[in-house]
């Protein structure tokens, strides 16, 4: 599906510096966003994050200078909120799946492969795509529109809400949820009401997800697991994270929204992130450790609030003589 920008301008009820006649195919957060699709920032300050996007236009609060950051291609939609008018074009790329009761089964539009095995008891929604020689258990449910890849297994009462997207060879052991709605609110009249959730979650190839994991679709775009991690049981991943390659990830840790791990990064047990966090490639982080700010790859963290190694132990050597 494409359209115009001149038709999302119109459709958003904003005003578009560029060319009306430019295709637009999605809409996506900045780093995720390609060269044929718009992305959002709602606020000037932050005009880094479109550093490196490759959006061909961006919906704004007012106007920028998309030159100072080399985007000086991308066109402009500006709008009174951005918010509300990106959670409006993301609708018409990727509509919202309205909550009906499906009956048990597979759906008829559903395309399966012929080597893949499906139990009677699981239930499989309309547009669902499942590749070859995957396995699906007893009590697995699986959403509107999902994409599950090649030599996947889905053990028992596995949860996909709709648009997840799973890579081959994935898999994803009973109870696990995958694609809820992030926590996510505004406070209005002193009522909290809930913000956009329009994303879904991205599982790259050769992920293993322990019992009871849950990870919460993105805002607006994908929450992302990248190839080769393995997650243990009762992990808790936020809305609108990437977690890396290779990562390990140990019972309990919980990771709350818009955090970024490297490559190799290790979280021991019951270990706690902040929301907005980023880990650099190779991080260790020990076991109930709480991380409150960034952590710059290849070395060690431990304690709460987390420092290095070397200051955590002197830390504790201190503590030790007190009366």
């Amino acid at each position: 599906m494409a359209m115009q920008l001149g038709d999302l301008a119109s459709l958003v009820e904003g005003r578009l510096n560029g060319n009306a006649e430019v295709p637009c195919t999605g809409a996506n957060p900045p780093r995720e966003a390609t060269a044929t699709e718009i992305t959002m920032l709602d606020d000037p300050s932050r005009l880094d994050t479109l550093k490196d996007s490759l959006a061909t236009a961006v919906v704004t609060r007012s106007e920028i200078d998309l030159n100072s950051i080399g985007l000086d291609t991308a066109s402009q939609i500006i709008v009174d909120n951005p918010h509300e008018a990106f959670a409006k074009i993301v609708s018409t790329f990727r509509p919202p799946v309205e909550a009906k009761v499906p009956t048990q089964g597979i759906d008829s539009t559903a395309v399966i492969d012929d080597s893949a095995e499906v139990h009677p008891t699981a239930t499989i929604g309309r547009g669902v795509s499942i590749g070859a020689r995957t396995r699906i258990m007893p009590g697995v449910s699986i959403g509107p529109f999902t994409q599950v890849g090649d030599d996947c297994l889905l053990h028992a009462n596995v949860t996909l809400y709709e648009y997840t997207s799973i890579a081959d060879r994935v898999i994803i052991h009973a109870g696990t949820v995958i694609g809820c709605n992030g926590f996510g609110y505004r406070q209005e009249a002193g009522r909290h009401l809930p913000t956009a959730q329009l994303g879904y979650v991205a599982i790259e190839s050769d992920v293993e997800l322990g019992a009871s994991v849950t990870i919460d679709r993105g805002t607006y775009g994908a929450t992302r697991i990248g190839e080769g991690t393995k997650i243990d049981n009762q992990v808790m991943i936020g809305h609108n994270c990437r977690i890396g390659k290779h990562n390990l990830l140990c019972s309990q840790v919980g990771i709350a929204g818009s955090c970024t791990t490297g490559d190799y990064v290790i979280l021991a047990g019951q270990v706690g992130l902040k929301d907005h966090i980023e880990l650099g490639d190779g991080t260790i982080v020990g076991a109930q450790a709480g991380v409150m700010d960034n952590c710059p790859g290849n070395e060690v963290y431990l304690g709460s609030p987390a420092t290095p190694q070397r200051d955590q132990m002197q830390i504790m050597a201190v503590q030790r003589k007190l009366p």
